[in-house]
């Protein structure tokens, strides 16, 4: 092993141990599962920003995004990028202080909690029908986190795809059950630091292997369609490709996926002050527009740095691993440098990290506390109660390395597949459950049901017969949720006084 890959390994090595410390100090922290599952709502406003946002932009942000750029250029990573800022900063605006103070006021934890006691569901359905769903998209979106280590460590090191999987998966599964969501969320702001150097690091990098800023846009320029917001490059014939208003509204609908993100959600109900929001809002969404436009631009300067041979042609799935080519690139100038790749590449186990911990911690909490206690009606001591939620982390870990076994796996397509799940589900749900005092819990569970069902009928079934059928799934499955709570909670009985005046005064708050 060289001298280099000797320093990345230390680099790398230093940043999963302080991910350890991290999650020792805080598991002294977590007196109960109130504080496992939502750190006490003790977050504050960076904490609460930047958390959120490391734990939404997962390893497609250094990998999916940037691999699609790469290949095609501007139009999809584009449009793509502009739909989730603007998902990003509406959700801030309208989502996060209304829902923080709902869940305050009817004593909800997780956001299966929410809907039951929104809605004043005695026999936890929701609750329960919520916790299934979580699992079932959860578990491909942790598989995407570790397909994603997997690249990382087999491409830079050679070593077994498998093993580096279960490497990751083991960092991420001890801090994450030593200390809950506290930890989970002060490695994700430290995570986003981290992810914030890599994205500069690496772009500076690659413009100066590239050749220059000028050769990187003579390199764009000179690709049909690679740099237009219309048409896109095709890879196979060397053309442009049109890209139509369908496919842009398609691309756009990204950003209504953040209504339903329950890892997102978490952090709005946890923090300190909800005054706070304000500033939160403004850290969170200046983080992305900036992440999210260097990461395409990364994306760009790799197709010029491969045409000036500084690295390598990258086909199909291994074009997400431009950021690590370049960063096995800037480890052979030097030792200095090397421990800059190092932490280029902790900025990707940064990435993969700050979203797989959140999502396995949603998914405990859905298993332990929503499933088998509320809905199934489990009694469980406190200290039961955490082994359950720990040993779920562990379960789910397990079957996401499983499903993620083939390194052949696209990062963004398992990634968008279940960012549209979540979406649908729960995204129609959440906003009529704060801002529609007639929807009622039969609509609720319609919504539910039709945005899960839909995603896998769309995802499977209607666009593979492309055309004006070749639409992201999550639009089609969120407006149909969206009909179903209205018509159903308009058949069905009006909500409760009490829950109606609930909803009166949360509002006013």
């Amino acid at each position: 092993m060289t001298t280099a890959h000797l320093c990345i390994m230390a680099t790398i090595a230093v940043y999963l141990l302080g991910m350890l410390y991290v999650g020792y100090v805080c598991s002294k922290k977590n007196n109960d599962t109130d504080d496992f599952y939502l750190g006490g709502r003790k977050l504050g406003p960076l904490v609460t920003a930047m958390s959120a946002e490391a734990s939404d932009m997962s390893s497609w942000l250094l990998m999916g995004l940037p691999g699609v750029a790469y290949l095609t250029g501007v139009a999809d990573a584009g449009w793509t990028a502009l739909g989730l800022v603007l998902g990003t900063y509406i959700n801030w605006l309208i989502v996060a202080k209304r829902i923080r103070c709902y869940t305050h006021a009817t004593g909800s934890i997780t956001l299966p909690d929410f809907f039951s006691n929104r809605y004043g569901d005695k026999k936890n359905l929701l609750c329960g029908i919520a916790a299934v769903f979580i699992l079932i998209f959860f578990i491909p979106y942790t598989a995407s986190g570790f397909a994603a280590c997997g690249k990382l460590f087999s491409s830079i090191f050679g070593v077994n795809y498998v093993t580096a999987m279960l490497i990751s998966a083991a960092v991420i599964v001890l801090y994450c059950t030593m200390g809950g969501f506290l930890a989970a969320s002060t490695t994700d702001f430290i995570q986003s630091i981290i992810m914030t150097i890599a994205l500069f690091a690496v772009l500076l990098f690659g413009v100066h292997v590239a050749g220059g800023f000028d050769n990187v846009l003579d390199n764009a320029r000179s690709l049909p369609g690679y740099l237009g917001l219309t048409a896109t490059h095709d890879v196979a014939s060397g053309t442009a490709k049109p890209y139509g208003i369908l496919t842009v509204v398609s691309t756009l609908a990204w950003g209504l996926g953040y209504f339903g993100m329950p890892h997102i959600l978490l952090r709005f109900m946890a923090i300190e002050d909800a005054e706070k929001l304000k500033l939160s809002r403004r850290v969170a969404t200046g983080w992305v527009v900036i992440a999210m436009f260097v990461a395409l631009a990364i994306g760009i300067v790799g197709n010029a740095a491969t045409k000036a041979g500084a690295i390598p042609v990258l086909v199909g799935s291994d074009s997400e691993t431009v950021i690590v080519r370049f960063s096995d690139l800037l480890s052979s100038h030097g030792v200095l440098a090397a421990c800059v790749a190092g932490l280029v590449l902790a900025g990707i186990l940064a990435s993969t990290m700050s979203t797989a911990d959140s999502q396995l911690l949603a998914a405990a909490s859905s298993v332990s506390r929503n499933l088998m206690q509320d809905f199934l009606r489990i009694k469980m001591s406190r200290k039961t109660t955490m082994l359950v939620a720990r040993t779920t982390v562990v379960l789910i870990a397990l079957i996401g390395v499983y499903l993620a076994r083939d390194p052949n796996s696209s990062v963004f397509a398992i990634a968008s597949f279940a960012w549209a799940g979540f979406g649908a589900v729960f995204g129609p749900v959440v906003l009529a459950a704060l801002f529609w005092k007639r929807s009622n819990q039969y609509g609720a569970l319609a919504g539910m049901v039709v945005g899960g069902v839909m995603v896998f009928v769309w995802k499977y079934l209607v666009r593979p017969l492309g055309g004006a059928w070749n639409l992201y799934e999550l639009l089609p499955a969120f407006l149909l949720a969206c009909a179903a709570i209205v018509v159903v909670s308009l058949l069905t009985p009006a909500p409760s006084k009490v829950v109606r005046d609930q909803f009166d005064q949360v509002k006013s708050m």
